[in-house]
């Protein structure tokens, strides 16, 4: 490759100071694909930026003769810059970019220009050691193409020579706070379960503006753009606007019979109106003193005859609302309306639209223009998620029902069943958030435990569970359903989740890149436990005794779980290459709350690793009907019900990782599953039945056999060259699909 000179408009470049940024737009091309560059020097490096950028301008490198064959087509970045030392001082010894004696151009950025200050390209013919004086910053680029660093470049670091690697993206992380610092350099570490949502919480006006709205006051009345006359406001009409003004019209009369309660009829007919169309009306309070007129009598006619009956009104609207999430505005609404409005007198209630003006002092009690907002899935009450926080009651419900209804007299045990399987749904999310809260809050040692045995708490209580009742009912088809589970969760997390992951990210971004290092390395510790768990099968073909060699892999198999621990965690992190941008020390301390402390999360785990061994428990107890009284194949209903429902949780965060165009971690949230599977879930399993007889043996079918390793090895293929799109996701769920069909069809297993 040949020396070059490049030359760089006047732009501002304040984001390429103080980490490496890494842009690489599609039509920066490079046709020499195979840049096999030896170890200790290289020719100068290359700028490609087209004259589209607004703030950078035109970029030109020239190639000095025929034999650089380089073409940067209308490219508006096409560089990867690594800070160099604060003086620019560029000695041999310090920067050593191997491969081809010659110079490496600089980019030196002086005080002399208002916005990025003076720029020096170093020329090719001189020495290697260059002084740039009074110089804040200085940076050496680096071939970049393709969101990647060429193969074959390096840079001399704490890693060595080897620091950056082919198929490794630096990836610079933005954050607020230490903690969440700590919690999102978990989420790339193998082993640590991956958690989407923060631990911390943000003050309300350093929030986007969607999320101030979710949080926002109704006594404040807002600005609003457009017609309130919207979808969501009309379906209210039909779902409560109509009943609720029906009731108050109901009540109206009532009041005025007795007389003494005719200011709360008054009221009821004002409100009936209101409830009916609430948007783009104010609900004031009249502070004027001569409206203040004491009416005690009636009050009491009113909270004996009116107020209980709109108390169960508005008590059920609130409900359904909260429970449908996206009306959470018409819950807030009821709920100010039962709370204030009707407690206060009714002379000093006063309702008219925004544009009227009152003619008395006032005080906004009530403003609503939405009764459907879609973004209220991203609602939170102490860090806690909407959908978990309404899911809470059913684990209650169905600890009640299935703990007193014992001969199902109120409730079928498939309505049990159902209850009680989804139950797990919500304890997965709460047990997934206090490991997320103690890793993000702890070291990497504690944090790697915590994930490790909290981590496959979810499934481990229900297959244990299962185990035990099929002991006591001396039924083996329960051991059948338990192996089919783990061969749902291996096929789920190697073929769905990575599957529906890359189709979501596809369509939004068109093509994903993803560290085909950091997935070489899952890769192979698929490929360790697959071939571990299925060995003793294969093995019992051919020479019988399977159970020492059992012991023997239950014992090789968490060993190499740590090894690769060690390996990703301690001597390799840097194939991650991991980099947690540092701005949030420029902000002032104090301003972000942990959610959960350590003692909390742990309170949460302990407690939702309870209920789950008793939702577990009750699913297993009801499940005996469908595994006895149903046409469904056993094979079925493990690998699909059993085996995935527990993972929604971890689905919902690889969808939500892949639409941030963050694919590694989607895939890693199925890798790091199914790893857990096989060399911590399973060894247990084994290790249980060692103590407690109960009857497991790491024998399974064929079919359970040929579908795992068949996975294993077309997600490995796909994986294969570190680039992703919604085709390759669709393949993974149409093999996933075939393979459910296949269990489906399958003839019950012969001890069911």
């Amino acid at each position: 490759m040949s020396q070059k000179r490049s030359s760089l408009m006047p732009g501002g470049v304040e984001n390429l100071r103080r980490r490496s940024v890494a842009e690489a737009p599609e039509h920066c091309v490079d046709p020499e694909h195979h840049f096999q560059f030896p170890q200790r020097h290289f020719q100068s490096d290359r700028l490609c930026a087209g004259s589209q950028h607004p703030e950078m301008g035109t970029v030109e490198t020239p190639p000095p003769d025929s034999s650089t064959h380089h073409f940067c087509h209308c490219t508006p970045k096409c560089f990867l810059t690594v800070p160099h030392r604060d003086n620019c001082v560029d000695h041999d010894q310090h920067h050593q970019f191997p491969r081809r004696q010659s110079q490496t151009d600089r980019l030196c950025v002086g005080p002399q220009h208002p916005e990025i200050g003076t720029v020096e390209i170093s020329s090719p013919d001189v020495s290697a050691r260059h002084f740039c004086h009074n110089v804040p910053k200085c940076y050496l680029t680096v071939p970049h193409r393709g969101g990647q660093a060429i193969s074959g470049w390096s840079t001399s670091s704490r890693y060595g020579e080897d620091g950056w690697h082919e198929g490794t993206t630096k990836t610079t992380v933005k954050v607020d706070n230490e903690v969440e610092a700590h919690r999102e350099a978990n989420n790339y570490k193998f082993g640590f379960r991956k958690w989407k949502g923060n631990v911390t919480e943000k003050p309300i006006e350093d929030q986007s503006d969607t999320i101030k709205e979710l949080h926002s006051d109704l006594s404040i009345v807002k600005s609003h753009e457009g017609s309130v006359v919207t979808f969501g406001n009309i379906v209210y009409v039909f779902l409560f606007g109509w009943w609720i003004s029906l009731i108050y019209f109901v009540i109206c009369p009532v009041m005025f019979l007795t007389i003494f309660g005719a200011p709360y009829g008054k009221l009821c007919l004002k409100m009936a109106w209101f409830f009916f169309w609430p948007f783009g009306k104010l609900v004031e309070k009249v502070i004027c003193i001569f409206l203040s007129i004491p009416c005690r009598i009636s009050t009491y006619v009113w909270l004996l005859l009116g107020y209980p009956v709109l108390v169960v009104v508005h008590s059920l609207v609130c409900i359904i609302s909260w429970l449908l999430v996206f009306t959470i505005p018409v819950a807030k609404m009821n709920a100010r309306t039962l709370s204030t409005v009707l407690l206060m007198a009714p002379e000093d209630v006063n309702i008219h639209t925004v544009e009227k003006i009152s003619g008395c002092k006032t005080r906004v009690i009530l403003c609503c223009y939405q009764a459907f907002n879609a973004y209220y899935y991203k609602y939170t009450l102490q860090g806690i998620n909407i959908f978990g926080l309404n899911l809470l009651p059913l684990v209650l419900a169905t600890l009640v029902i299935g703990y007193t209804d014992y001969d199902h007299k109120y409730f079928s045990p498939e309505v049990k069943f159902a209850t009680a399987i989804t139950s797990i749904i919500p304890l997965s999310y709460y047990i997934g958030m206090g490991i997320a809260s103690i890793s993000a809050q702890s070291n990497f040692a504690l944090g790697a435990v915590v994930n490790a045995t909290f981590g496959s708490i979810t499934e481990l209580t229900f297959y244990i569970t299962a185990l035990l009742q099929g002991h006591r009912l001396a039924n083996k088809c329960y051991e059948e359903v338990v192996k089919a589970a783990l061969t749902g969760t291996l096929l789920g997390c190697i073929l769905f989740i990575p599957g529906v992951c890359m189709i979501v990210g596809g369509i939004k971004h068109r093509e994903q890149k993803f560290n085909s290092r950091s997935a070489g390395v899952s890769s192979a510790l698929l490929f360790i436990s697959i071939g571990g768990v299925f060995a003793p099968t294969l093995f019992s073909k051919t020479f019988g005794n399977l159970m020492p060699l059992v012991y023997t892999i239950s014992v090789l198999l968490p060993a190499a779980y740590i090894i690769g621990l060690i390996f990703t965690l301690k001597t390799h992190s840097h194939i991650y290459d991991i980099q947690i941008s540092d701005d949030h020390r420029d902000h002032a301390h104090g301003h972000h709350v942990v959610h959960w402390s350590r003692w909390r999360a742990l309170g949460v785990l302990i407690v939702a690793t309870v209920l789950m061994a008793c939702c577990a428990d009750l699913s297993t107890t009801n499940i005996e009907p469908m595994l006895t009284n149903y046409s469904i194949s056993q094979y079925f209903i493990g690998v699909t019900v059993l085996a995935m429902v527990p993972e929604l949780p971890e689905i919902v965060n690889g969808v939500q990782f892949a639409l941030q165009n963050n694919i590694s971690l989607s895939l890693e949230v199925g890798s790091c599953i199914a790893v857990q599977v096989c060399m911590i879930q399973i060894p247990l399993l084994i290790l249980f039945n060692v103590f407690f007889d109960v009857g497991f043996v790491l024998l399974f079918s064929d079919i359970h056999l040929w579908a795992s390793i068949f996975s294993v090895i077309l997600v490995n293929y796909i994986f294969m060259d570190g680039k992703c799109d919604y085709f390759q996701g669709t393949a993974l769920v149409v093999v996933y699909l075939i393979l459910l069909a296949l269990y489906f069809f399958a003839p019950s297993p012969k001890s069911c």
